[in-house]
């Protein structure tokens, strides 16, 4: 083997390596939401917690992603340890497909219909209809297809260099004695081992244990540990990435390793016991037979372990004993941007969740106006710590997240959630300002006219309708119900204006004082604020569904429009004032 062919090798293999890579990432761009939703059945059995791992891990063609992920999610609190182990097991089985897409290579025969099957004859075709969707098509969907297909080839490309680089080797009796030497199980499985933890990548270990065995040099007897040995080395990147994650996630990356060790170990027994007695062993391994051995041996291991799920559970426990304290709770994992859309399913999440602590911190703020008790008062300053401090880390995620290559509807999601949390932190803070109001009227024993208390009312149930649409719309990215924010706005602004009015004029009577003023004014701003936040919520939704955002051009654009004028008319009815009594 001189320089030429060994740089040849090393080609083929980075072309293997990207390929891998731009395939998973196109395949989990096209499946993303039917990835979300897998993700959301998984809790309903270990059979179909496996079926999860294997078909996600060869959507995106790698285990180790799918078990990075499957930390940074139990990090998160999204999922349990119970609920990964299933999920870890089925990764390794779906981490074997790469395997049998290059069985392909070794297709031979002069018959028309083999010939046409060979990779060497579809991969070209199949390069050039991915090059053609991805410069030329513009729809998102079509230019992932693209990638998927120019992965597959540059795969394709990439394995068969790398068998061409190492066919002379065949010749070389020096590499028949080198290969005599992993004969020893133990060498062949630290070798196996080794290389998977060096390149990162099992299926491209896999890989090239394949084109080794394209040239006749390695039987089965060999093949079989090395094949142990690079299940291992996969471990590397998942206990690197643990470092620094809460127990429980040291846990997972545990459990991975403990999968992959003792499966190895109960599988070598009855090898070594019959490697002798086989006459097979002993014969050159073929591409296909390195994929069927990969497949195999995992499925094996996980029908023997899946069983002992919960003492794989008790075991990474006891290895990683709890803290003599609390974690604090991770909100986002950077390890989750290794999955764009399993991250942004946790973003939508936890932006769900900072939606439900504004609305309940609005509402109880505005009860307190009625009823004030200190309990419920302290829920909403620790409903408003905790919005702020969901609104600090979504920005900054959400801005590491869109430096990613997403699919386009994965673009606007994030895009929706980053124009969307300032104003749900910002009604928040309105929350906030209406307790201190009602906690100031509480303390000082302010007492509002009756007909002020009848105004307050209907402006209070108003503000409740429009932020509930708001944000009921915001969560669901609801076009429908975007589009009835903005005229309820239009009353509350209108009924706030109309209040003041009427305070003046009771102001002017002696029937409100001016303390009383101030506090009144106070209120009607909060609620006026809350609005106007609701309405840049809708906007959000709306725009970012005609693929723009641009709030004054929309509500300029309604302003003129006559069914939106019919559309305020119509809300006014519905929350109309009281007649001001005579003054």
């Amino acid at each position: 083997m001189d320089i030429f062919s060994f740089l040849d090798l090393l080609g083929g293999l980075a072309l293997f390596i990207y390929g891998i890579h731009q395939m998973g990432d196109s395949l989990q761009k096209t499946a993303g939401r039917s990835l979300e939703k897998l993700l959301a059945r998984m809790t309903s059995g270990k059979v179909r917690g496996v079926l999860l791992g294997l078909i996600v891990t060869a959507v995106i063609q790698s285990s180790s992603a799918t078990i990075v992920t499957l930390i940074g999610f139990v990090n998160t609190g999204i999922m349990r340890l119970a609920q990964t182990i299933p999920v870890i097991l089925g990764a390794n089985i779906g981490t074997t497909v790469t395997a049998w897409l290059l069985s392909l290579t070794s297709i031979e025969g002069s018959n028309f219909l083999l010939e046409l099957i060979k990779p060497s004859t579809f991969t070209p075709v199949v390069a050039l209809v991915g090059v053609c969707l991805m410069t030329f098509s513009k729809k998102n969907r079509r230019q992932n297809i693209g990638g998927i297909l120019i992965g597959f080839a540059v795969l394709m490309f990439g394995m068969e260099m790398m068998t061409g680089a190492v066919k002379p080797l065949s010749e070389i009796p020096q590499f028949h004695d080198l290969f005599l030497r992993f004969e020893n199980p133990v060498l062949g499985l630290l070798a196996g081992a080794a290389l998977t933890a060096i390149i990162q990548s099992s299926s491209a270990s896999v890989g090239i244990l394949q084109a080794l065995a394209a040239t006749g040099s390695i039987t089965y007897s060999a093949a079989f540990p090395i094949i142990l040995g690079e299940n291992i080395g996969a471990c590397v990147i998942t206990m690197i990435s643990s470092i620094g994650a809460g127990v429980q996630a040291r846990r997972v990356s545990l459990i991975h390793l403990l999968s992959k060790v003792l499966s190895a170990v109960v599988f070598m027994i009855p090898f070594l016991l019959l490697r002798s007695s086989l006459a097979v062993m002993e014969t050159p391994s073929s591409v296909i037979g390195i994929a069927f051995i990969h497949t195999g041996y995992n499925i094996a291991a996980t029908v023997a372990f899946l069983p002992l799920t919960a003492w794989l559970e008790k075991l990474a426990c006891r290895l990683i004993p709890d803290k003599a304290r609390a974690e604090a709770e991770v909100l986002l994992d950077e390890r989750l941007l290794a999955a764009p859309t399993f991250a942004i399913s946790r973003c939508r999440e936890l932006t769900a969740r900072m939606g439900g602590r504004t609305v309940s911190s609005v509402l109880d703020s505005l009860w307190l106006f009625k009823s004030y008790d200190e309990e419920t008062a302290k829920q909403i300053e620790d409903a408003e710590e905790e919005v702020d401090r969901l609104e600090d880390a979504l920005g900054t995620f959400c801005v590491k997240l869109n430096n990613l290559a997403l699919s386009d509807r994965g673009g606007r999601e994030v895009t929706r959630i980053l124009h969307g949390i300032g104003d749900l932190e910002r009604i928040s803070d309105h929350a906030l300002n209406l307790k201190q109001t009602a906690e100031e009227i509480h303390e000082k024993e302010i007492h509002f006219s009756d007909s002020a208390q009848a105004e307050l009312s209907v402006l209070f149930r108003a503000v409740r309708s429009v932020l509930d649409l708001a944000v009921s719309a915001y969560d669901m990215n609801d076009l429908a119900k975007a589009q009835k924010v903005e005229p309820l706005e239009e009353v509350v602004d209108e009924l706030t204006k109309e209040l003041k009015s009427r305070h003046i004029k009771r102001l002017r009577a002696g029937i409100c004082t001016v303390e009383t003023g101030f506090v009144f004014a106070d209120l009607l701003t909060n609620c006026e604020r809350i609005a106007d936040h609701c309405s840049n919520l809708a906007v959000c939704v709306i725009e970012l569904n005609r693929n723009e955002y641009n709030v004054h051009g929309y509500i300029e654009e309604n302003v003129r429009d006559a069914s939106f004028g019919e559309a305020i008319r119509q809300a006014a009815l519905e929350y109309q004032l009281p007649e001001m009594p005579v003054l």
